[in-house]
């Protein structure tokens, strides 16, 4: 079954349900729409199924910054209260307010 409901908004903050890293979404497809590569990388074991919302989120972790590219199955809301502190925030978000990131920028 198909699912192209996103669970989760942008500007809100989440976290990896099985990694130690969490982000603010900033972009949302409705299905898998990144390479076959990236997907055949993720062991078979582990490796979500396509036809459900992923997430591009300004992640962070205690060693770095980074984008990451998440299945919505991967995913929980964090629930921490705690801003993120990823560098690109402020290009895209105003000021952490009420557990989220306001947009700042016009998206097509």
């Amino acid at each position: 079954m198909l699912k192209t409901r996103a669970k989760y908004a942008l500007g809100q903050v989440v976290r990896h349900r099985n990694h130690p890293f969490r982000g603010v979404v900033f972009d949302v497809d409705a299905t898998f729409s990144n390479t076959e590569e990236w997907y055949q990388a993720i062991p078979e074991d582990s490796r979500p199924h396509k036809q459900q919302p992923y997430y591009h989120l300004l992640a962070e972790n205690e060693q770095s910054y980074y984008v990451a590219y998440v299945s919505e199955q991967n995913l929980v809301a964090d629930h921490s209260g705690e801003p993120v502190d990823h560098p690109d925030l402020d290009d895209l978000f105003g000021p952490f307010e009420d557990g989220h990131y306001p947009l700042q920028v016009q998206l097509n």
